[in-house]
């Protein structure tokens, strides 16, 4: 029996370059970076001063007393979740509740909640810590927050693999359909970690960038001059149906989700593997579950980052699993714009995979002036068109524990 087939029916963002999808994807193709400084006292202490903040925040579209029970990572899901549940028009009703699930990842979850109210318990005292930071805090309270509100029955999870969970996020929902215990799933990711602790931290790792120069420079994946990523915050959600479903209630549908492939590396709790065999495989078995061959990839949105190994292994990567069919490849990193979400990116980057199937155009990598001659890649500098027909793309994240999520998308006519 042939397995069932997934749709991507809705979408849904905050991103640090948009507001919504609409204008996240405008941006993309138009190059628009979302770093910018940091304005907050606290950020004068540390070594990095930038960030990409959400372009719209969340306390613009939700309600204030709504908005206050929240954790940031909760009020980025719920305003990408609106937008996605609106957006597949299943606001209006057609999906029975005990068959609707969620699966919205996270890296972090609630760190600012958790820091804050650290904070008021030394200075303050007990009593003067929130009753509500223990649901602010778990990082399970997005997910279910966003159940919450679109009234989700079936299952309700959060993925957690660092920068892998977004993808995990989506991989996870695909399963839940092909099993039929869901004929709906909202699946995505969410982060907000631009915090000082958070960002001391990374620093001391040195894997933030601590170049002074124009911010909207600084994240630039493949280019010899990287040096570390920018942190980024926001989120993305994806509504993903069974074709059948989604046919029987007439839903305009963006791509098929084809399939997805989860490996770990079983190496070291930060650095990557450097043969890159762990990501290699979850590529692999993602074509693998989706029926592709590697003449059938066009596009890889890549997990590119812009630190100085983890470039050229993913280079490596592709090259070692799509052998010379690589060569045609289109790639790109939007993280050169959006910095890295961390647990929000793949699902971000799947949006941005998705609208390049759809609209058959592949955004551009910006601030590559000077490409690593280590880096044997079809790297998009400018928007690119890609090609009619059937086309399959890939979405690729890897995170901190060795963790490895790719996901492939088709297009869909």
């Amino acid at each position: 029996m042939s397995a069932t087939r997934v749709v991507v029916t809705g979408l849904g963002t905050t991103s640090p370059v948009g507001g919504d999808v609409p204008t996240t994807w405008a941006a993309l193709l138009a190059g628009k970076s979302g770093v910018r400084p940091l304005t907050e006292e606290w950020a004068e202490q540390l070594p990095v001063k930038i960030a990409a903040r959400v372009a719209v925040e969340p306390t613009e579209v939700l309600e204030r007393v709504k908005a206050r029970r929240l954790d940031r990572t909760a009020q980025f899901a719920l305003v990408a979740g609106m937008e996605a549940w609106a957006d597949s028009g299943l606001d209006q009703g057609g999906v029975e509740p005990e068959r609707l699930g969620v699966a919205m990842a996270t890296g972090i979850g609630g760190v600012q909640t958790l820091l804050d109210q650290y904070d008021n318990l030394i200075h303050k005292g007990p009593r003067r810590v929130s009753p509500l930071s223990v649901p602010m805090l778990m990082p399970n309270a997005p997910a279910a927050n966003l159940s919450l509100y679109v009234g989700a029955r079936a299952a309700v999870n959060t993925p957690v693999s660092a920068c892998a969970s977004g993808n995990e996020g989506i991989a996870l929902a695909i399963d839940q359909i092909r099993l039929g215990r869901a004929d709906v799933v909202l699946a995505g990711g969410t982060e907000a970690a631009i915090h000082p602790l958070p960002m001391a931290a990374f620093a001391q790792m040195m894997a933030l960038s601590k170049n002074e120069g124009d911010p909207t420079t600084v994240s630039r994946p493949w280019d010899v001059a990287r040096d570390g990523f920018v942190l980024g915050e926001g989120a993305s959600v994806l509504v993903l149906e069974s074709e059948e479903h989604a046919k029987a209630r007439g839903a305009k549908i963006y791509a098929e989700v084809l399939g997805a492939g989860i490996t770990a590396d079983a190496h070291d709790i930060a650095q990557p593997d450097p043969s890159g065999q762990g990501g290699s495989r979850a590529m692999t078995l993602a074509m693998r579950e989706s029926g592709l061959e590697p003449a059938d990839i066009v596009h890889i949105n890549a997990h590119a980052t812009s630190t100085p190994l983890g470039d050229i292994a993913e280079g490596l990567m592709i090259h070692a699993v799509l052998g010379s069919a690589a060569d045609r490849v289109v790639v790109t990193s939007t993280k050169s714009m959006t910095g890295h979400l961390l647990g929000g990116a793949g699902a971000l980057e799947s949006i941005a995979t998705i609208l390049a199937l759809h609209d058959r155009v592949v955004p551009p990598t910006i601030n590559l002036d000077d490409r690593d001659p280590e880096v044997d890649l079809d790297i998009a500098t400018k928007p690119r068109d890609l090609p009619a027909g059937d086309i399959a793309a890939m979405n690729n994240s890897f995170g901190f524990g060795g963790a490895n999520v790719a996901v492939a998308f088709g297009s869909y006519a």
